[in-house]
């Protein structure tokens, strides 16, 4: 298998993907993923976290099911985004009070609930309901080196705050005495959404008790390197990343003084670029489509139909680029 990215004829083109977390700009992702689809592309296994995951669940899922990726557009276009942020009914009546209280008695200002209500159903249209839909066989994966216990075309990833662990599903469910192919993968995106304090975590029963997973963020927003082979040979095909940003700029240093500034600037850093520097010494900006999408909240939840196009097309110009590149064309 050749490990040239740009392919030779009679090849087919693969690369793997690694999808960034992002809330609602997570459309940005889907218009890359649809470009390098329409430029001969195919994924045999996509990762991602938070609004990463949302996607890579539906591009492991329609490509399972033989279905056309473009049709993922549509389906994007479905989901009520106000509904993520629906205020529960104490918020309502009483306002920041409201919200405040649900915070201290649910851990989360919003539940979250809708996610998973409106991924489940979609997923299961073509035929995924579970891990298990989507475990790769291994005489379909020849020359992985990656264990049998991570032969899924999909990973999903969340913080567990309990064991304070990132974790990989389905990877990872046998450390919570879970077996990974009857986990719904539903579930699994709906944990790796959970913005701390924002949307109410996910509350995992174990064989010892509970632990409490949130935001896949929090511990690795980018998880790049979740597919790179672990046996020091070439790579089959590479793995190519998608982010929510621009290209990184330099940028004037400034002191953090306050307690309050401190304590923001804390989670900031735990849920953005923290490696950078390491990842950059590893070339990962060769292998990375930067979707600029300034000026936009990934919790702003009211975004209408003319953003969500331009955060679209953003994804498809900066993948265009990535693949010009690439491919050494002008």
């Amino acid at each position: 298998m050749s490990d040239d990215a740009s392919g030779t004829a009679g090849q087919e083109l693969k690369v793997d993907l690694v999808l960034e977390g992002g809330g609602v700009k997570g459309i940005g992702l889907l218009g890359a993923v649809l470009t390098l689809s329409e430029a001969g592309y195919s994924f045999p296994r996509v990762a991602g976290t938070s609004a990463g995951a949302i996607v890579a669940s539906l591009v492991a899922a329609y490509q399972k099911a033989g279905r056309d990726l473009h049709e993922l557009r549509e389906v994007m276009d479905t989901v009520d985004y106000s509904q993520f942020a629906r205020s529960p009914t104490l918020e309502r009546m009483t306002g920041r009070l409201g919200q405040s209280v649900e915070l201290l008695l649910h851990e989360g200002a919003h539940s979250g609930d809708y996610l998973a209500g409106w991924l489940g159903p979609v997923l299961a249209q073509v035929g995924v309901v579970t891990f298990g839909d989507l475990a790769i066989a291994p005489e379909a994966d020849p020359g992985s080196s990656l264990a049998p216990y991570q032969r899924y075309s999909l990973v999903v990833h969340t913080s567990d705050v309990s064991r304070h662990a990132l974790v990989r599903l389905p990877w990872d469910y046998p450390q919570y005495s879970r077996k990974p192919d009857e986990q719904r993968v539903a579930d699994a995106v709906r944990a790796s959404m959970s913005i701390p304090f924002y949307f109410q975590p996910v509350h995992m029963e174990t064989g010892a008790g509970k632990v409490t997973w949130v935001d896949g963020g929090l511990l690795s927003n980018f998880p790049i390197t979740v597919f790179d082979r672990t046996d020091g040979l070439d790579p089959r095909w590479p793995t190519w990343g998608v982010k929510l940003s621009a290209l990184p700029q330099p940028k004037p240093d400034v002191p953090v003084k306050s307690a309050l500034g401190i304590a923001v600037n804390s989670l900031e850093t735990l849920t953005g670029d923290w490696n950078r520097y390491h990842l950059q010494e590893e070339g990962v900006s060769q292998r990375t489509i930067y979707v600029d999408t300034a000026g936009m909240s990934a919790t702003d939840f009211h975004l209408g139909p003319q953003d969500r196009s331009r955060l679209f097309s953003s994804g498809q110009e900066a993948a265009r680029q990535f693949l010009a590149r690439v491919h050494h064309t002008p």
